[in-house]
């Protein structure tokens, strides 16, 4: 039986705008208000998963969220036609009316958390998806979410899915930008990375002072408990408070981990070595690396600035592994003579490749935060829906419908004309028959 890892990519929404929603993150507040390229951010997005299909990777595509978000704008007390409610809220409640325009979903590591059928108890892969509580504008994905996952993964033979966590700040759930797995190969059962900012239920504990901690301990114990997972496949992590208050708002700007790489800048975690020695214990006498960035190599600062951890590692198909980089990290000169001496030394990773997603960089998020990542045996790829699958023909076809849908401009303003809304529903209708998802929005369901 082969054993994949499938990289499933958000494409990026037609109302793809800047609006600085997302304290602490530095790069989403530092572009507030820029114009945006729809158009060009979704081909971006598509670029770099046909890349990874030229590469001999299995890729998967993701839908994006409806937006404008009438139905949440209605449930806030907006009311009349859907022109008069974009009209009322951009008027009377702008930062409301913005977070209802976010095409955020389109950072798909922030989706769902997903153990594959080697760690849970019942041999499924189980999907959580994330409630996403700390940002009003993200809080409103998960059931769609959550409708997307079972269309793409529809029989369940082989895959569970779960209701997301409670809509609480103490259940506060990140999904997979705080969520890692370690194995020695991706059929194998692993080691599941659960990295929390913050306990909910005990103040006492350490936690950031400036940024929020978004994720708590008790949301991780209750997703590792819905999919089943043995305690010595789990290890919590706290992140390290300060380097939060340093704009590093998940785990995955700070670390990324794939087979037995756990390649982390040494700011990453609280109480470092403790972790790395339960990491190992628990992943038995097989090789691990740990691959350690130390401050004077790479600061943290640069580190956000470039995403050097907001990477992919991947495993080619000839065994070696890659970082997927974005091209700030080629820019940036600390960086990329890091990464230059990287693949020479003695680890798994041997290649580097860069990629221009300017377009998702500049609202906060890297190729790390485009993808979520899926172990599956050949049994249950084929259970998968395979029209969300990257194929040359799939790849030309949701080319042609950006071309056909998007806009090449989107200012903030632009954001309440109403035609933009019949655009998106339009462009979404059309990408559900192009992908065979069903009714999946509200739009289609009501």
């Amino acid at each position: 039986m082969q054993h994949f890892e499938v990289n499933f990519d958000g494409l990026v929404g037609p109302t793809h705008n800047y609006a600085g929603l997302s304290y602490g993150n530095v790069a989403s507040l530092n572009n507030a208000n820029a114009s945006s390229n729809p158009k060009q951010a979704a081909k971006q997005g598509l670029q770099k998963m046909k890349a990874l299909s030229d590469l001999g990777l299995t890729q998967g595509v993701l839908a994006p969220q409806e937006r404008p978000d009438i139905y949440a704008l209605r449930r806030l007390g907006f009311t009349g036609s859907d022109a008069r409610v974009l009209e009322q809220a951009y008027q009377q409640a702008p930062q409301i009316f913005l977070a209802c325009c976010s095409a955020s979903s389109m950072w798909t590591a922030n989706a769902a958390t997903v153990s594959p059928s080697a760690d849970t108890s019942d041999g499924r892969v189980h999907f959580t998806p994330a409630n996403l509580t700390n940002k009003f504008h993200r809080s409103l994905e998960p059931k769609v979410t959550g409708n997307i996952l079972q269309a793409i993964f529809n029989d369940d033979k082989y895959f569970a899915h779960h209701q997301h966590l409670p809509d609480n700040e103490h259940f506060g759930d990140e999904g997979a930008a705080n969520h890692t797995r370690l194995c020695s190969q991706y059929g194998h059962s692993g080691v599941e990375l659960f990295v929390y900012g913050r306990y909910a239920f005990d103040s006492s504990k350490p936690a950031p002072q400036k940024y929020p901690a978004r994720h708590t301990f008790e949301a991780c114990q209750a997703v590792a408990r819905l999919h089943g997972l043995n305690d010595d496949g789990v290890v919590y992590i706290q992140q390290n408070p300060d380097v939060i208050d340093q704009g590093v708002f998940h785990n995955d700007v700070i670390s990324v981990g794939n087979q037995n790489v756990l390649f982390y800048h040494e700011q990453a975690f609280l109480h470092t070595e403790r972790v790395l020695a339960e990491i190992q214990q628990k992943f038995g006498d097989e090789q691990l690396h740990f691959i350690k960035v130390d401050t004077q190599s790479v600061s943290v600062a640069d580190a956000v600035k470039t995403y050097l951890f907001n990477t992919q590692i991947i495993t080619l198909p000839n065994g070696e592994m890659a970082i997927i980089a974005p091209t700030e990290c080629e820019e940036n000169p600390a960086v990329s003579s890091y990464l230059a001496n990287l693949v020479t030394t003695d680890t798994p990773i041997k290649h580097v490749k860069y990629y221009d997603v300017k377009q998702s960089m500049q609202n906060g998020g890297g190729p790390a935060c485009l993808r979520l990542r899926v172990a599956m045996n050949d049994q249950e790829l084929g259970a998968v829906n395979q029209n969300a699958l990257i194929t040359d023909s799939q790849f030309e076809r949701l080319n042609q419908w950006v071309d056909k849908h998007y806009r090449d401009v989107l200012t903030v303003k632009d954001l309440c004309d109403p035609q933009l809304l019949v655009e998106s529903r339009t462009a979404l209708d059309e990408l559900t028959q192009i992908m065979k998802l069903g009714s999946v929005y509200p739009f289609q369901q009501a």
